[in-house]
């Protein structure tokens, strides 16, 4: 199966240039329903059986994306998401495991607060060793989620697999790949990276801690295909990024269903 790691799907866009895409002093368009089918069409054009989906950090949506992987549980299975120093973060934690989503993406950057910050992150990272979740920390080149900050916390919780989002491009793809290297727990997911940093993570790590993300719709599935078939030209170390390795992190029986927790 091919599965990727790493979309995003918004119900509500919002006022945001961001989300509406509309160039300055033009009229943001009137609300229109996520349409499900945007998405499943350019998956199969690409042949990608399995996506993640989860809420861009401008708006947290987890309702819509519990519903929305409801519908369509064969092909999309969601992260929640929440913002660690809210009072309801970890009651919200326990909500999204509780519905039966396998995952949980940070935004430090947007969110406004550091990877390292044991105070917040620790009691968000008891709860997903206790339910079973992996964690995807957005982590673009920045301070407030450095590759070693997200170590910093993430090494104290083996049990949970922690997906450094983008290898902390651009300029902190060396330090990710350093940190995956010493950290059985930690991975990394393609999205937003260049050709170059994939062929590194590769010839460092070997394809076992590499995940194929695309981040649609920013990017699209063929073309992140395109990269890692550039970068990893072995049919069985890309067969374990494209998919493999995400279903094994999942619990997928036979590379198909996820095994009940």
């Amino acid at each position: 199966m091919i599965i990727d790691a790493y979309n995003t799907a918004q119900n509500v866009r919002g006022r945001s240039d961001y989300l509406t895409g509309v160039r300055p002093g033009e009229q943001p368009p009137p609300h229109i329903p996520f349409d499900p089918g945007r998405l499943l069409e350019r998956m199969d054009a690409a042949g990608v059986d399995k996506a993640m989906v989860c809420s861009l950090a401008q708006r947290i949506e987890n309702d819509f994306i519990i519903e929305l992987t409801a519908k369509f549980p064969d092909r999309l299975f969601g992260f929640g998401q929440v913002r660690p120093q809210d009072d309801d973060a970890l009651d919200e934690v326990e909500r999204i495991a509780a519905a039966g989503l396998p995952g949980l993406k940070l935004h430090p950057t947007l969110h406004g607060y550091f990877a390292s910050d044991h105070g917040l992150l620790d009691p968000v990272f008891r709860i997903c060793r206790e339910h079973g979740l992996i964690v995807l920390i957005n982590a673009l080149d920045d301070p407030f989620c450095h590759p070693m900050a997200i170590e910093e916390v993430a090494k104290g919780f083996p049990e949970v697999p922690t997906i450094i989002a983008h290898m902390g491009a651009v300029w902190n793809v060396p330090d990710a790949i350093t940190v995956a290297e010493r950290n059985p727990s930690i991975y990394l997911d393609t999205s937003a990276t260049l050709l170059s940093d994939v062929r590194r993570a590769y010839g460092r790590l070997g394809p076992e801690k590499i995940l194929m993300g695309t981040e649609w719709p920013g990017h699209d599935f063929d073309l992140e295909r395109m990269k890692i078939a550039k970068a990893i030209t072995d049919d069985a170390d890309r067969a374990l990024v494209e998919g493999g390795n995400m279903a094994r992190l999942l619990g997928m029986a036979d590379g198909g269903t996820c095994d009940p927790q």
